[in-house]
């Protein structure tokens, strides 16, 4: 645009143009991309004082919130967190379980985006940005997958593999959906979904209920490749054959209530097939 040039008494007048209208607020990302959303990430932790260090170390300078859901852990696991990130915010957990400390960590978030990353060193949050962009180019829900090109388990033993395999296999046939791993905790959505994902499960069943609530929903579920490390430090909690069983009820009890039609075309596509970072 060209200043708005007159001709008064025989000279010309320029006319100086407007200032341009103010930036949206931004984030960089990269030194060649931004984004306007704000990112909040969900740390669940139980005694997890000696991760938090490897953990935090990990996640991009540009996420805007950390929010830490502590267990009442008997270790030193909030104040190595405050340490750490003097301005994290601490929920502490009233209930019992990964599914009821995520559901306390998201009510707590301030961010357009929310990522859920566990607390023992086992999810990369480097890897953070291709959810964050499989996001901001359409999707409404990504979900980590081991089993993608470029992802993969370090931890992930012959009976977990056959468990999951088989829990995926069957809510696959069930939902007509295309998971590709189905009982993996890395995963990231828009925080306006939060009514649709509604999560009230107490345990390890929860990354199952939120994939199969924004799958029948009909939100855009997106998988990107993931790489699963081995916990560095303590004990998991999980219990296969026990967490295993809790999952497989909850498939069928979202089967059962059936509160929306499942969609005639599977939803869930491959960071591959959209070309998301």
């Amino acid at each position: 645009m060209s200043p708005d040039t007159t001709k008064h008494n025989g000279h010309a007048h320029v006319t100086p143009l407007r200032s341009p209208p103010p930036l949206e607020r931004f984030t960089p990302v990269t030194p060649h991309i931004a984004i306007t959303p704000t990112v909040s990430v969900v740390v669940p932790a139980l005694n997890e004082a000696e991760n938090l260090p490897h953990v935090f170390a990990t996640l991009p300078k540009w996420i805007n919130e950390v929010v830490l859901v502590d267990g009442n852990s008997a270790d030193e696991t909030v104040a190595v967190a405050r340490r750490l990130r003097p301005d994290i915010r601490i929920v502490t957990q009233r209930g019992k379980g990964k599914g009821d400390a995520l559901a306390a960590g998201f009510a707590a978030c301030t961010g357009d985006i929310i990522v859920m990353i566990d607390a023992d060193g086992s999810t990369d949050g480097r890897e953070i940005v291709r959810f964050v962009g499989a996001l901001v180019t359409g999707a409404d829900f990504v979900k980590g997958s081991r089993n993608l090109n470029g992802g993969g388990s370090d931890d992930l033993t012959h009976g977990r593999h056959l468990g999951n395999k088989a829990l995926t296999w069957l809510v696959n046939v069930l939902y007509r959906a295309r998971f590709s791993d189905l009982c993996y905790g890395y995963n990231a959505f828009w925080a306006r979904h939060l009514d649709v994902l509604a999560v009230d499960c107490d345990g390890f069943e929860v990354e199952t209920l939120m994939n199969i609530r924004a799958h029948r929903a009909g939100l855009r579920v997106v998988e990107v490749p993931s790489h699963e490390r081995v916990r560095l430090h303590g004990t998991s909690n999980l219990r296969v054959t026990r967490d295993g069983i809790r999952v497989l009820r909850t498939i069928l009890r979202e089967w059962r209530r059936r509160p929306l039609p499942v969609p005639a075309e599977p939803a869930t596509t491959r960071a591959a097939d959209q070309g998301a970072a």
